[in-house]
């Protein structure tokens, strides 16, 4: 009984010193990766931002506010921002604009891609649905193309009074699947997606390293849609529509008299 006892005992010490090791070692929900908060200020500073996601940021009146998101083909892009203004303000304009990797500018399909807040207003929303990204292109073109995408929020013909008031902005870029409809017979050999650094390899050459930013479930450049599936029904009732063409006009076979 006193062996017995001494082993309870000492297992109770192990468990409780282990207790706290077990609980730390398990993930918390705060560990987990949180939306950014802050914007770039140029292309190359501009911050990552996942579809899905809301990014928020703190800047003043007459700056330039950079965001990046993935895009791949097939997808329809909508942008959506919303910056809320001080409570003393005079009439300003603001205005969303996207960017492709190409760092060409690309025109929205529909959207309030530019906006006057009244004086005193408390916030101004803007949105911006792009043309459906393709997964290949002329390259005289102005499509989209599957890469990095670039949102530029700012002011236009901002009051010099107004200039440097304290704002916050939120953006939000949603992805939408738009299917075959828009699939394209080609596919870009890479996505558009800048080198963020060069690092050196083994052979202390560099080599240009692609940015982090893609979609979650990666690159898909086109080569698959529904238009597969589409077609491969497709065959398979003109097959059935063959065989019963003919089983209704083969008749009834050589009369017995003949």
């Amino acid at each position: 009984m006193r062996i017995t006892r001494m082993s309870g005992a000492a297992l109770l010490t192990l468990g409780l010193a282990a207790g706290p090791a077990v609980a730390d070692a398990t993930p918390s929900p705060s560990g987990e990766s949180s939306a950014p908060t802050e914007a770039g200020t140029s292309f190359r500073t501009a911050t990552e931002v996942d579809q899905g996601q809301t990014a928020t940021a703190n800047a003043s009146a007459g700056d330039y506010l950079y965001w990046s998101f993935p895009a791949d083909a097939g997808q329809r892009p909508t942008v959506k921002a919303t910056v809320k203004l001080p409570d003393t303000h005079a009439a300003e304009t603001w205005q969303i604009d996207v960017y492709d990797g190409l760092r060409r500018r690309q025109a929205c399909q529909y959207g309030p891609q530019t906006r006057t807040a009244a004086q005193g207003a408390a916030s101004v929303n803007l949105a911006c649905t792009l043309r459906t990204v393709r997964a290949w292109s002329e390259p005289w073109a102005n499509d989209p193309l599957p890469g990095t995408y670039y949102i530029r929020l700012t002011t236009v013909g901002l009051p010099t009074s107004d200039l440097g008031l304290p704002v916050s902005a939120e953006v939000r870029m949603d992805g939408k699947d738009i299917g075959g409809s828009a699939a394209v017979d080609g596919s870009l050999a890479e996505p558009l997606v800048p080198g963020a650094a060069a690092q050196p390899t083994e052979d202390s050459s560099a080599s240009a390293v692609l940015s982090s930013i893609e979609p979650e479930d990666g690159w898909a450049s086109g080569w698959w849609s529904d238009r597969w599936v589409w077609t491969a029904v497709g065959g398979v009732l003109a097959a059935l529509a063959g065989v019963g063409g003919y089983a209704l006009t083969r008749g009834s076979g050589r009369p017995p008299r003949v």
